[in-house]
């Protein structure tokens, strides 16, 4: 394959970008990767068989999410349908009842995974130790697609994985490709950091950018697994902020060779390299609270995993045959390139009889928007991506059952939020048009004991688990620090519980309507943002929050349990802005909020490499090494 500046011959693109292509590669070895047929039945790769054990599983947590479900509409019905059910108590009821069930289900998944992280030990949901007599064979690709992104970092990530790369046996079995689908300006930049910074690597490091960025994300990857995949066994799929060891990337390639029926393996990642106290306070809860949650679903998953799209091993073959995806037909949010790709290629895989797992690993990273309004700009991408599973449900013949669930759960995710928002509308609006007392029809102190379990019961499970366990217990800093973050983490969530609710209502809708979401390179750095633009920003919470304030007053009763909510609504502005700092993050760091264990680059001698522009200027790559101050 020849190196260098590639020419465009054909410039009728439409509104595709096109610009002139730079990469650096090595001899193609192509692979059809056919579009597939959503209204046939593919050919299974062997016979699905049924295991009774899998489902045994899945029923059991569906059973813990019914039983309390159950009760709760029991207890809803008897306190407000004795006389008969009128349509306002009808509508209250349809929406309490699937919005209890929801968070049940939630619980119920988390108590079975501190189960098997305390009594077992996590053996179950975690990759088995790389054995030292079983050398690789196959040979994998560590893909890192990128979109004008802040393209020393990535390499400054990309130099901890390669360096921890070649401390494991058979690293000689591992390339590097980054893909990109920068614009020109950006791409003018990756070519000259790239070919100042390629002779630092001990592993090949490959570099590629597109002339026309054609199907985002899942195109990039497309492309490269039509050009080059037939020479390389599996590929593990990064993003532009991952951090994956070497020790599992080996294991995660180990695990391939040995079950050949696999078709991808997601590790769940857990966040690093926060700065801004929005994001060191969700790097902490995904350090405490995930891993319960996390070995709950993959406990129940079994052979039906999902995939995220990043920190992920997938067998190449596998992928190629059954995830090519086509542009669906018709207009934003169902028609187009598909946005939520990785878990429709889950289902895809699995479609052709390929088995997806999910495992932990504490060495799997990510890093986390740096605000709320990064968070929500991201959110709403998903949110339409999500809502174009809801026509392919019926339409793709062949999908696992649990396939079917899990996009039908991810897309009815950013239902809850409106649901949410009309029964609170239900309550108050009943109240103050005299059609009950609220305090009639919210539930009992027995009931509001036990739905504060379901919310908050994960969390205390998580804590428990990490106090049981003396090195995770130091990693977050002792009893007492975590206790003084979950507290913490627990009136932060509480108030920004009803900002999600409104922001996610509001971008659902905005996306039925047509308003499609754009795919630009994410913010991945911020220190604050003016309150004047956080005001504006948030206009709409406030507005609602005044709205529910003056109909519980109106309504007479009540008012306490609706604080909460306009207190959230209300203080939304000053939670974005101030959460959004970097000074309060390093305060946080300084005391010990939300403390957690360093990864572990930051335990070894993981000096940055340094860069030097044409002008002069150096800066070091890799802002996260140690002794990178």
């Amino acid at each position: 394959m020849g190196n260098g500046q590639v020419p465009v011959a054909d410039a009728a693109a439409g509104d595709v970008p096109v610009s002139p292509a730079f990469e650096q590669l090595p001899p193609e070895s192509p692979i059809a990767m056919p579009e597939q047929d959503f209204d046939a039945r593919p050919p299974l790769i062997a016979p699905r068989r049924f295991n009774i054990d899998l489902w045994a599983r899945r029923m059991l947590v569906v059973l813990l999410a019914l039983i309390p479900t159950g009760m709760a509409a029991h207890e809803m019905r008897r306190s407000i349908g004795l006389d008969g059910i009128s349509l306002l108590e009808g509508v209250y009821l349809a929406l309490f009842i699937p919005l209890f069930a929801w968070i049940a289900f939630g619980c119920a998944t988390a108590i079975i995974g501190f189960l098997l992280l305390t009594v077992g030990k996590g053996r179950s949901v975690t990759p088995r130790p790389l054995r030292a007599s079983q050398p690789l064979q196959g040979k994998t690709a560590i893909l890192l697609p990128v979109c004008n992104e802040d393209f020393l970092g990535v390499l400054g990530r990309l130099s901890i994985m390669e360096r921890s790369l070649a401390q494991v046996m058979g690293r000689e079995r591992f390339e590097f490709f980054i893909l990109s689908d920068s614009n020109v300006q950006s791409g003018e930049t990756e070519r000259a950091a790239y070919l100042e910074m390629r002779g630092a690597f001990s592993r090949p490091v490959h570099y590629r950018r597109r002339a026309r960025n054609i199907g985002r994300k899942p195109g990039n990857i497309a492309e490269w697994v039509e050009r080059f995949g037939g020479g390389y066994d599996y590929m593990i799929v990064l993003d532009a902020d991952s951090i994956v060891s070497g020790q599992t990337m080996a294991r995660l390639a180990s695990d391939m060779e040995r079950h050949p029926q696999v078709g991808l393996i997601q590790t769940v990642p857990t966040v690093m390299g926060a700065a801004t106290l929005f994001a060191r306070w969700q790097q902490f809860a995904s350090r405490l609270f995930g891993p319960i949650s996390a070995a709950g679903m993959i406990w129940w998953a079994g052979s039906e995993g999902m995939f995220w799209g990043h920190n992920a091993i997938v067998r190449v073959k596998a992928f190629a045959q059954s995830c090519g995806l086509p542009e669906l037909p018709g207009r934003a949010p169902f028609g187009g390139h598909i946005m939520s790709h990785d878990m429709l290629e889950a289902a895809l895989l699995r479609r052709r009889g390929w088995d997806v797992h999910m495992v932990t690993a504490d060495d799997s990273f990510e890093e986390f928007p740096p605000s709320m309004p990064d968070l929500f700009t991201r959110d709403r991408r998903w949110c339409q991506g999500n809502i174009q599973h809801v026509p392919l449900l019926v339409r793709i013949a062949g999908l696992h059952p649990v396939s079917r669930f899990q996009l039908l759960v991810g897309a009815t995710a950013y239902c809850t939020s409106p649901m949410w928002l009309t029964l609170m509308l239900v309550v108050l609006g009943g109240g103050a048009s005299g059609v009950w007392p609220p305090t009639d029809v919210l539930p009992s102190g027995g009931l509001l004991a036990v739905t504060a379990f379901l919310l908050f019961g994960p969390k205390l499970l998580a804590m428990l688990w990490a106090l049981l366990d003396p090195a995770r217990r130091i990693g977050f800093g002792g009893a007492a620090r975590m206790t003084r973050g979950v507290i913490v983490d627990i009136i932060l969530s509480i108030l920004m519980a009803p900002v999600a609710m409104l922001t996610q209502t509001i971008n659902l809708f905005g996306i039925l309507m047509g308003r499609k979401s754009s795919w630009n390179g994410q913010t991945r750095d911020r220190d604050g943002m003016a309150i004047g633009s956080a005001i504006w920003l948030f206009k709409w919470h406030i507005l609602l929050g005044a709205l529910l304030l003056a109909l519980a007053i109106k309504a007479g009763s009540g008012i306490g349990w609706i604080i909460p909510v306009t207190a959230g609504l209300f203080l939304a502005p000053v939670l974005a802005a101030v959460t959004a700092r970097k000074d309060l993050g390093r305060r946080a760091e300084a005391s010990g909020l939300f403390q957690v264990a360093d990864p572990w680059w930051r335990t070894q001698s993981y000096r940055p490499l340094r860069f030097r522009w044409p002008n002069g200027e150096e800066r070091r790559v890799g802002r996260l090494a140690a002794n990178d101050e």
